[in-house]
């Protein structure tokens, strides 16, 4: 099992910055990958990023440039900082652990609204 907590979430105005941390408790040598979802209302969830254990990171186009995901692994926390944020970065970002076998764990999720 694995645990997932998140913070960081918050109102922001257009451009500004907010950066979520995502903490990992639990089996965390049995986690293959983390990363970053979202889901605005009445959208799917998607991709933000993703960081593999021994991979490169990948990121949706729309975050580009702008979000950044890394991980600290002797806090067991990944992190995405958000830059340059726009009003359509609104939604509620999920963390995401998947685990070698492909069983995914969910954190609570946190809201994130950006101001225009």
């Amino acid at each position: 099992q694995v645990q997932l907590v998140e913070s960081g979430g918050g109102l922001v105005q257009a451009g500004g910055s907010l950066r979520l941390s995502c903490a990992a408790s639990g089996s965390i040598f049995t986690i293959a990958a983390m990363g970053w979802y979202r889901q605005a209302p009445g959208k799917q969830r998607e991709l933000v990023a993703a960081i593999p254990s021994g991979g490169s990171t990948n990121y949706a186009d729309s975050v580009k440039g702008r979000f950044t995901i890394s991980r600290d692994n002797a806090k067991n926390t990944v992190y995405l900082q958000m830059n340059n944020l726009k009003p359509e970065d609104t939604a509620v970002y999920y963390c995401n652990a998947v685990q070698i076998g492909a069983r995914n764990y969910w954190g609570q999720g946190t809201q994130v609204t950006v101001s225009s």
